[in-house]
């Protein structure tokens, strides 16, 4: 998942939404100079990580184009599920998708002396170009998607990746639908415990 689906995740927690939007910059033992409530919030991101890449729903939508993405699928799912999420967000939310994400990027600038310097890096742009809303449009997840191929060492093909996502918008959609509320229920667990 990506940055919407881990904030939203975090179910209103402040300090875990700050951990699960930095744990991919927070590397081995750097999570220890992280208080715990963010440590968990660190620890919830690699969870819903590790499920998600785990998922035979998520493989199903991998396989549709892996020939296309190879290790990038995983990647490209991520966004279009994102697109998912953020187009159907009144399926998932009581409050709309332009307060959550305002919310959202007040909690994090709250933490922002804390954050691993990649992460500080990405959080003005977010916010400034509303991120997290943007990607409720196909166009704007074509754009995500080509930055992100700007910045792989490899040749990743991710700037192609709106095609497959309206060719076969339908039927990755249908994918989301069946994961996301199990997905849902595996990060309530988590925060539970």
């Amino acid at each position: 998942m990506n940055y919407l689906a881990h904030l939203y995740l975090s179910f209103g927690d402040e300090k875990i939404m700050v951990g699960n939007y930095i744990a991919d910059a927070v590397k081995g033992k750097q999570i220890e100079a992280y208080p715990e409530s963010i440590k968990r919030g660190i620890v919830l991101h690699r969870k819903i990580d590790e499920y998600t890449d785990f998922h035979p729903v998520v493989a199903k939508s991998k396989e549709i184009i892996r020939h296309r993405y190879r290790k990038y699928a995983g990647v490209v799912i991520d966004m279009y599920y994102d697109h998912f999420l953020a187009s159907g967000w009144q399926s998932y939310s009581e409050v709309s998708l332009q307060q959550f994400t305002k919310s959202a990027y007040r909690t994090l600038f709250k933490s922002y002396p804390l954050m691993p310097g990649k992460m500080k890096r990405v959080l003005p742009a977010m916010a400034i170009g509303n991120w997290l809303a943007s990607y409720a449009h196909v166009d704007n997840i074509g754009l995500a998607l080509k930055g992100m191929s700007m910045r792989t060492r490899f040749d990743s093909g991710m700037e192609n990746g709106k095609d497959e996502l309206v060719e076969f918008y339908d039927e990755f959609k249908a994918h989301f639908e069946l994961f996301f509320p199990e997905l849902i229920r595996f990060s309530k667990d988590f925060i539970s415990k």
